[in-house]
């Protein structure tokens, strides 16, 4: 595993992991080449929130059971074509210069979390979400 890939994982999914907090644990997914860990199972409750990611930012750290989390080295490895079926709501570039998307799957009512390791923040047609609407989420 490449150090940009394990940084990733234990950045966005180890924090309040109930497997563990680094990346001793990791397991890749089944059936696909997502980078991200197989075993993460969110376990950072806040009452009355419910259940958050400790490693996203406000905006995207909200868990919901059909929540689809994906981590992608590059935008054009990942495949997603963001269309009627897959549309992305939100984008944010963060202070490591990786491409956050939250977004919906009307069809299906899914929920999903991209997340691409470089800006490609200009490849992508949805609202931009800034530092200042970060600060003002609860």
């Amino acid at each position: 595993m490449n150090e940009l890939v394990k940084e990733a994982v234990e950045r966005y999914q180890c924090p309040g992991c109930v497997c563990g907090e680094d990346i001793e644990c990791y397991k890749k997914p089944e059936f696909t080449e997502q980078i991200q860990c197989g075993k993460h199972v969110v376990g950072t409750m806040l009452i009355p929130i419910g259940r958050i990611m400790l490693g996203m930012p406000k905006g995207f750290n909200r868990y919901i059971d059909n929540l689809d989390l994906c981590i992608y080295e590059k935008f054009e490895v990942s495949n997603w074509k963001y269309d009627k079926y897959n549309v992305p709501v939100w984008k944010y570039l963060n202070k490591y210069g990786h491409t956050l998307v939250r977004g919906i799957c009307p069809r299906t009512n899914n929920i999903f979390i991209h997340i691409f390791l470089e800006n490609c923040i200009e490849k992508i047609n949805c609202i931009e979400i800034k530092n200042a609407d970060i600060e003002e989420m609860d």
